[in-house]
């Protein structure tokens, strides 16, 4: 059977997409950071989700993208609070702008997302809505975790992966729940695939913890470390905080949360912890067990094989990946 050509249709209909005309000052930085591109998964998911029961997947392009508006919403305001200069290789919307843009644009595309919902059948139309408000505030709440965890001097490694889970992960399990449901799917088939997108999430945001420690520069994307001279709270940090002896809780204490001179010489000092306390298999065999975990769920969906295969692919795509 051959898959649709999802990616295409995703991005050809994106650029349709009406956000308004004036003032353009308003507008202008929507279409900008939509633009962008990026890998388009969240849309992706939602059809991919859908196609598993249907091939009639007209009523569900729209709804699929409110999920990617949404998404590039939450990175317009997430770079304007953590002052990020680029996103996507590319100016972000409050440097090209200015901050009050950037807050006021980001409204309109929470508005606009809304709108892309509501050719949902009215049937499902209130379900649909009340999921997508909960998956919206549990973004929110993961956003706001992050930023307490920042100066908050004690986080458990149960807290950051609850974080984790609602900053990104719930986001990709409600975009297959929504495809799933779209498509007349059962309760049973639409939770697991929830499921499914919730445990992939959690294993690729852990998986791009332990890239920013061992990724390859030239492919990774973004300087390899960059969670170390942060001090980003993340699983490596905060596991080998639960496990250094006396000599190494010494050495971390010198190097976080202390102002160092020498960037590569702290992470080359916090990454030589982290190999003496085996972080990095502990963090590998986690992110296998969310995997392992997710592929369950796909396995449990009423669907036949050769159309769960796409999202197979595509979870060890993620999985793979270097950047």
């Amino acid at each position: 059977m051959q898959t649709p050509d999802f990616p295409a249709q995703i991005t050809a209909a994106l650029a349709q997409l009406p956000y308004g005309e004036q003032p353009d000052t308003l507008y202008a930085p929507i279409r900008y950071i939509m633009g962008l591109g990026g890998k388009r998964i969240r849309p992706l998911l939602t059809l991919l989700g859908a196609h598993l029961f249907t091939d009639e997947l007209s009523g569900i392009i729209k709804p699929a993208l409110a999920t990617e508006v949404f998404h590039n919403f939450t990175l317009l305001h997430d770079d304007l609070m953590d002052q990020a200069p680029l996103r996507r290789g590319q100016a972000t919307v409050h440097e090209k702008w200015n901050p009050n843009v950037a807050i006021l644009s980001g409204d309109v595309m929470l508005v606009r997302a809304y709108e892309l919902f509501l050719e949902v059948n009215p049937t499902l139309l209130p379900r649909i809505l009340a999921r997508f408000s909960q998956t919206a505030a549990e973004v929110c709440e993961g956003q706001q975790w992050d930023m307490n965890f920042e100066t908050e001097p004690h986080v458990s490694i149960a807290q950051y992966l609850d974080m984790i889970r609602l900053k990104t992960a719930v986001l990709l399990g409600f975009c297959l729940e929504l495809g799933a449901r779209l498509a007349g799917a059962s309760e049973d088939d639409a939770e697991h695939l929830r499921q499914f997108g919730t445990d992939i999430g959690l294993a690729f945001q852990l998986r791009d913890d332990l890239l920013d420690v061992y990724g390859d520069a030239a492919t990774f994307g973004k300087r390899v470390g960059g969670d170390i001279i942060s001090d980003k709270k993340t699983f490596l940090l905060l596991s080998a905080q639960a496990q250094a002896n006396a000599a190494q809780q010494a050495t971390l204490a010198r190097h976080i949360g202390q102002p160092v001179p020498d960037a590569e010489a702290k992470v080359d000092a916090v990454r030589a912890i982290y190999d003496e306390l085996e972080i990095r298999p502990q963090t590998e065999a986690l992110i296998n067990n969310y995997f392992q975990d997710a592929l369950q769920h796909l396995e449990r969906v009423a669907a036949p094989a050769l159309r769960k295969e796409p999202l197979h692919r595509l979870a060890l795509q993620l999985m793979d990946r270097e950047n």
